[in-house]
């Protein structure tokens, strides 16, 4: 009997057997050569899945150790940012920025709703002396894209730096650091680079890097300084997930061979898929707006009379199949389906039918099957567009 859950959430995610294979090998060495020269290829790979020609920098943590870096490096205390915040993790940018002294504003949008380029234009206009201006690309609590490069076009023409949460963005949705102008990306291993969590990544711009080296703000563990100067002999200041590391080399071959914008097609693809299934079934999505819905997880909110935990229970234990609830105030009022990762086509159709008994078994009445049909003709190419 196979026991291996299906996850369909927005991280961590299905692990290819090719990646769990290269991490399960003896340890080695940090400090010899035979690891710089790993360093040295991965930093080299990873520069082309953020479309950069600046340094990334490779932190064992989670994402939000990414997103620390991002604020405790390029903001002194008094500084003043702007977060744009459309849901948690907006918030924790927030909130990290108050950590850090930082002279805080904030733009809220409301659920579902993505950020407006004109807010950010006025608000600059307003405050020629901000800092830096924080966004997620990929906002998985709420299921919201953010156009970077709208939001990028406005902010390069003031002093701020961009400063971007892609941990559920980079390589499932189009991020070009360099072309966009975009000032520091934050990202993670256990979303598209199909890795356990522990890896962060951040990217730093020419004009963040200025920045970087004038910033009096203290920190240790996320130093980017540090990190910089290792980095320039293929090192990391302290000790690295090695194992991880070994696996993220894999990774980046296995995308960069099957390719990054193909990759983004497929993503498109699912996300199409799931919603148009919903829809067919009567259910309503989170963000109503096509272009506006996160291309790595779809958010869907529970249909009246069905208990989410019921739901979630006959999905998990009898379908094998998990997806993410909803956080904070939208507990138990959603689900969010991720389609992040290591799937192919059937396990986003098998997650489908999985969601569709296990909403009939809760109690919801529909004809079962409709919403599978209805992601089969997307698959093949005779769906709605």
């Amino acid at each position: 009997m196979k026991t291996e859950k299906l996850l369909l959430i927005p991280g961590p995610t299905m692990i290819p057997e090719k990646i769990l294979n290269a991490m399960n090998t003896q340890a080695v060495g940090h400090r010899t050569e035979y690891f710089e020269n790993i360093i040295k290829e991965v930093t080299i790979k990873l520069k082309k899945v953020f479309r950069t020609e600046r340094d990334v920098y490779i932190l064992t943590s989670s994402g939000s150790g990414a997103m620390e870096a991002s604020v405790a490096n390029f903001i002194n205390e008094g500084d003043k940012t702007l977060v744009l915040v459309n849901g948690k993790f907006g918030e924790r940018f927030a909130s990290l920025n108050k950590v850090y002294g930082a002279d805080l504003n904030e733009i809220i949008y409301p659920l579902g709703v993505p950020v407006n380029p004109d807010d950010v234009e006025s608000f600059l206009e307003k405050n020629p002396e901000t800092k830096a201006v924080f966004m997620q690309q990929n906002e998985t609590s709420s299921t919201i894209l953010n156009n970077v490069k709208a939001i990028a076009a406005v902010v390069k023409k003031y002093d701020a730096l961009l400063i971007v949460d892609s941990v559920s963005g980079l390589g499932v949705t189009e991020m070009k650091m360099d072309e966009w102008g975009i000032d520091v990306i934050a990202a993670g291993s256990q979303k598209a680079f199909m890795l356990p969590p522990g890896l962060a990544f951040v990217a730093v711009s020419e004009k963040a890097e200025k920045k970087l080296s004038s910033c009096g703000n203290k920190r240790y563990y996320f130093c980017l300084k540090a990190a910089k100067k290792n980095l320039e002999k293929s090192t990391t200041p302290y000790t690295p997930a090695t194992s991880l590391i070994r696996g993220l080399d894999t990774s980046l071959d296995m995308i960069l061979e099957y390719g990054i914008e193909k990759n983004y097609e497929k993503q498109e693809k699912y996300t199409k898929m799931l919603r148009e299934a919903f829809k067919t079934i009567g259910l309503s999505m989170v963000v109503e707006n096509d272009q506006a819905a996160s291309r790595a997880v779809t958010g869907v909110y529970v249909p009246e009379g069905v208990k989410w935990s019921e739901f979630e229970r006959i999905l998990s234990e009898k379908y094998n199949v998990l997806v993410a609830g909803g956080q904070d105030e939208l507990k138990g009022k959603i689900f969010r389906v991720g389609t992040i990762g290591y799937l192919g086509d059937l396990d986003i159709l098998s997650g489908i039918a999985a969601i569709e008994m296990a909403l009939f078994e809760s109690g919801y009445i529909f004809e079962l099957g409709n919403g599978v049909s209805a992601a089969q003709k997307i698959l093949i190419g005779r769906g709605k567009n």
